[in-house]
């Protein structure tokens, strides 16, 4: 039971990666004091260092706030618990205090024993095996009645992420979003992440995947074919996109136009509003854009540069979709699924240009995977933010333009003349 005061502890590079700065601060803003009871630092930048803090509040229901918006810095209570459960009284039912997950890596304390949590992401449940000793995140519409779900905070440890020793965009592990910062330096060091990607891709090495969730805006701004050169080129693995992007993509290698805008002609060509939905019809009587590529009749963009090279596809549907094309999911459950089967080993995602797609792949990630959000609506990548993503650097600009620079960048990386 919580009392007015309670001691935490915070071990890790704590200092470098401003953690205890954090926590200290985020005490004092809800209300509370604290009494820095012990304190440890490391001696070198790769020797961890460690804080004994004493945590007080005006009452047990303050102290348990505060608690609570500390735990996602690593700060774990002293008096090591282990976890509590509780069975899930119906399918698709969590207990009553259940747990909720943030996207960092978090461990639960199962018989005297830390046990990690796989399938890390944020806002699921955590569904714990006590003979086995292992733990697992479940989603609220996955979980069986009788399920062990964990339940409080008491025997949850979450660890924060740590500051990366190469200081490149990525190293502040904070959304920075702002339409008046010059880009250039951003594109470059997310091309130098691709360049390493690729490289461990090509060696089979496990984790370097590269997602890429897109929406139509890169076809009608003109990024389409920056995008089928990056797919080209095995910068992008996985594509996670709705009914519009492939639709508007294969229509402007059917019929020039996406949306009816003649990209040549550079202008609204007459009955052009009725090409996307030529094309979606075409794609249906021929079953599948797999099959319209490998028969001759889809031969550039996008979708064919991922059936040339691959690519994993999955494509999730929304309420105002025509058609749609085959293969599109149309049950908003089943595609959150196959998108979840699909993160395990992206090493970096890529959301451009798709509110609800950037949104819903960055609840998706885990805090470990580096994120980049391009919109010309400041909003989203805002939105991404707010909804926990804090890994996800922000790019005020339109699809296009961030796909061009940044396959000029990686067409003058020395590495890309090595290869």
């Amino acid at each position: 039971m919580l009392h007015d005061q309670e001691t935490v502890l915070l071990q890790g590079h704590i200092i470098d990666s401003l953690i205890l700065a954090k926590v200290l601060d985020t005490i004092l803003m809800m209300g509370g004091t604290f009494d820095l009871q012990d304190m440890q630092i490391g001696k070198t930048r790769e020797e961890p260092s460690r804080a004994r803090v004493m945590v007080q509040a005006s009452s047990a229901k303050l102290l348990s706030e505060i608690l609570h918006a500390i735990q996602p810095h690593g700060a774990s209570v002293e008096n090591e618990r282990d976890c509590r459960l509780a069975a899930a009284p119906a399918e698709g039912i969590f207990p009553e205090e259940f747990y909720a997950t943030t996207h960092l890596p978090t461990q639960v304390r199962v018989r005297d024993q830390w046990v990690e949590v796989e399938g890390i992401e944020m806002d699921l449940g955590i569904l714990v095996y006590p003979v086995r000793l292992t733990a697992r995140t479940v989603p609220m519409g996955e979980v069986k009645q009788g399920d062990q779900v964990v339940i409080g905070r008491e025997g949850v440890r979450v660890i924060p992420l740590q500051r990366p020793r190469n200081r490149d965009v990525f190293s502040f592990m904070e959304s920075q979003v702002s339409s008046e910062r010059p880009h250039g330096r951003v594109i470059g060091d997310i091309a130098k992440r691709l360049v390493q990607l690729r490289i461990g891709f090509r060696e089979g090495k496990a984790g370097n995947k590269v997602l890429l969730a897109g929406g139509p805006a890169i076809v009608h701004a003109g990024g389409r074919e920056a995008l089928a050169w990056l797919i080209d080129e095995e910068f992008i693995h996985v594509l996670f996109c709705g009914n519009a992007l492939p639709a508007h993509d294969m229509e402007v290698d059917l019929y020039g136009t996406s949306l009816g805008y003649g990209h040549a002609a550079g202008r609204v060509v007459p009955h052009g509003h009725e090409h996307h939905l030529r094309t979606i019809n075409r794609i249906r009587a021929i079953g599948s854009f797999e099959a319209a590529v490998k028969s001759g009749v889809i031969k550039t963009g996008i979708m064919a540069a991922c059936v040339r090279r691959g690519v994993q596809v999955v494509m999730a549907g929304t309420i105002r979709d025509d058609g749609p094309l085959p293969g599109v999911i149309t049950d908003s459950l089943e595609a959150q699924a196959a998108m979840r089967e699909a993160i395990p080993g992206i090493g970096m995602a890529l959301l451009v240009a798709s509110t609800l797609h950037a949104v819903a792949t960055g609840n998706l990630l885990p805090a470990t995977i580096p994120s980049v959000c391009v919109d010309v609506n400041p909003a989203v990548p805002t939105k991404l933010a707010d909804r926990g993503s804090f890994q996800a650097v922000g790019l005020v600009m339109d699809a296009a333009s961030f796909l061009r620079e940044l396959a000029r960048e990686l067409a003058g990386c020395s590495t890309m003349r090595e290869r």
